[in-house]
């Protein structure tokens, strides 16, 4: 069958006075020209799209005169519509020029279906051409450029009713290429589920070479009236939904502006109460833990909580002004939650911060001055006691006994003091902690007293055997003064720690001074018979052995003898010599200014001759 455009437009167009007939139940027609040709189907057909009613008119036209009357009513309603009719007269029409009547049908469609589709300032084919584009251009096997070829592959009547109502056709799962099963598909979804008649058929579409383009545009015509009111619910749920949402936004940022005034409210209330509740141990270390505490809630803290007052000032101000913005009753937030309120508990909060800061440096100050105080106290306390001991030792007096019983009774009140110093060392520690640096209480530090309290310890220890050495030698009845105080001297040279106790290297050097030389194993034994197996040698070991050594030592051969060992045998003695055999440094000077100097050292022999006289 040839489908030229006459027969799909006849066929189309018939299709659709049908469906508008459809709405007053009017009997469908068969033969468009014929059903024209008397005027009745005309009118009724504008009185429905029109929502016009015609009045009089022959219902029931018998004679060519009543025909022609009822279709001159019909084309001068749709001239008064502004609809130009050119080259269309009633006797046209009556006669059932087809050509003509699918011409006048078209106004018809054009006026009262199409020209009322309007796109960003296009109207009519350009309004609903751009509005097909718009509503297919998420597809991309979609491209509207016409009202022809653009719809023969069946996607784009696909694509309309996806992007409405996608819950009918899964347009994803298409055969893109299967355009017959694509059209048919559209086709009985539109007409089942969406109310639109089936103006064409897939045929008139997808097997012609070139698809009439009235016929398109009166079919999708449909589509966009059918959307259309989807659009406005659309449109009008948008509208609804825009005005909930800001109602939510506003209502959310109320209600998160009064959680955050009620948060920050109770945040200050709970450091005003751990302040209120803070008790002072007492001590430093307890007073600057509160103090860094302090500083830290201020760094740390204050900070967030300055920032979060001014994040609920700013959103308090962008609630108002959105509020405003949409012309909607301003908000006042809830008694107890104003910004008048969180203002009166910022400013107690600053009270609060001003009190804590003074009493904590209050506390610090008092602690201060305190370990000021104490440590004086104790540092003035001690330095007399160790005054006291002093004197008591410069005004030593009586025989010797009564003398060492004294010293060691002095030497006993040392134990306490020790303890003492340890307790101001912890104190002088407490005030370095405490960064006192002065202190007008006392000149005294503790390394002053530390100083104070060695040199007095050394002077009773000293004292303490120099009183025993005396009563050992008070009881050495073999030795002369002389010897007594060489010996004595000798043993204080080499005690070296003043333990008046000598090593055995100690007693070697000072075996050596007084020129007795040992070797090593003699040495030892020696020793060891002195001591009695003792590691050390008391000043009574010392004095006993030099009183049973010393006997006939004082020969000008045990002398000579003497000399030669140190000088390792030679005629004459160096300074060397003297100094290895660890001779003290008067005794060294002594026999320098004495012996009779030589070529290379000092000349001993000539020495003792002339010391010994014969």
């Amino acid at each position: 069958m040839d489908r030229t455009w006459e027969t799909i437009q006849e066929k189309t167009f018939t299709k659709w006075v049908n469906s508008k007939l459809a709405d007053r139940k009017i009997e469908p027609i068969t033969d468009l020209t014929q059903a024209m040709s008397d005027g009745v189907r005309l009118i009724q057909l504008l009185e429905i799209i029109g929502d016009y009613s015609f009045g009089r008119y022959n219902k029931n036209p018998k004679l060519r005169i009543q025909k022609v009357e009822n279709v001159n009513k019909a084309l001068e309603f749709i001239k008064r519509r502004g609809v130009p009719l050119t080259n269309i007269g009633a006797e046209d029409i009556v006669d059932a020029s087809l050509k003509l009547i699918l011409g006048m049908i078209w106004t018809i469609i054009l006026r009262f279906t199409i020209a009322d589709i309007s796109q960003e300032g296009l109207t009519a084919k350009e309004g609903l051409l751009l509005w097909c584009q718009r509503k297919t251009a998420p597809y991309a096997e979609v491209n509207v450029r016409d009202f022809t070829y653009s719809w023969q592959d069946g996607l784009a009547f696909c694509a309309l009713i996806h992007r409405h109502r996608p819950d009918l056709l899964d347009y994803d799962s298409l055969n893109k290429t299967d355009r017959h099963t694509n059209t048919a598909l559209a086709f009985e979804v539109a007409a089942t589920k969406l109310g639109i008649p089936q103006l064409l058929d897939v045929e008139d579409v997808c097997d012609i070479q070139k698809p009439d383009e009235r016929s398109i545009m009166t079919y999708v015509a449909l589509y966009f009236h059918a959307f259309s009111h989807l659009d406005k619910v659309e449109t009008a749920g948008r509208r609804v939904a825009k005005f909930a949402e800001v109602m939510q936004s506003v209502w959310d940022m109320e209600h998160d502006f009064e959680r955050r005034v009620k948060q920050l409210m109770q945040n200050i209330i709970n450091r005003k109460n751990v302040w209120a509740n803070s008790k002072f141990d007492g001590n430093y270390s307890d007073a600057k833990r509160q103090s860094m505490e302090f500083n830290q809630y201020k760094s740390s803290e204050k900070r967030n909580w300055v920032s979060e007052k001014s994040d609920i000032d700013t959103l308090l101000g962008n609630i108002q002004t959105k509020l405003k913005t949409y012309e909607l009753q301003p908000y006042h937030p809830p008694t107890g939650l104003t910004l008048n309120d969180l203002d009166k508990a910022w400013q107690s909060l600053l009270e609060a911060e001003t009190k804590r800061y003074k009493a904590i440096n209050d506390k610090i100050r008092e602690i201060k001055e305190s370990l000021r105080k104490t440590f004086a106290q104790s540092a003035n306390d001690f330095q007399k006691s160790l005054d006291s001991i002093s004197h008591s030792l410069a005004e030593l007096d009586g025989n010797l006994d009564a003398q060492l019983v004294t010293v060691k009774s002095l030497l006993a009140k040392l134990g306490p003091l020790e303890n003492s110093l340890r307790h101001m060392e912890e104190l002088d520690a407490q005030c370095r902690e405490a960064n006192v640096e002065e202190n007008d209480y006392t000149v005294f530090s503790i390394d002053d007293l530390k100083f104070e309290l060695g040199l007095v310890q050394q002077s009773i220890n000293k004292k303490s055997s120099f009183i025993e050495n005396q009563m050992v030698a008070r009881n050495m009845t073999n030795l002369t003064p002389a010897q007594l105080e060489e010996f004595e001297g000798t043993f204080r040279h080499f005690d070296t720690d003043s333990s008046n106790t000598l090593n055995p290297y100690e007693f070697k050097a000072a075996l050596a001074s007084l020129g007795i030389v040992y070797d090593d194993a003699e040495l030892n034994a020696v020793f060891d018979q002195m001591c009695e197996g003792q590691s050390e040698a008391s000043f009574e070991q010392f004095i006993r052995y030099m009183v049973n050594v010393t006997e006939d030592k004082t020969s000008p051969d045990q002398l000579r003898q003497s000399f030669k060992i140190v000088a390792g045998d030679k005629p004459f003695v160096t300074e060397l010599d003297l100094r290895r055999s660890l001779l003290p440094e008067n005794v060294v000077s002594y026999l320098k200014e004495a012996m009779p100097e030589r070529e290379s050292g000092y000349d001993y022999f000539r020495y003792l001759d002339q010391v010994f006289q014969e």
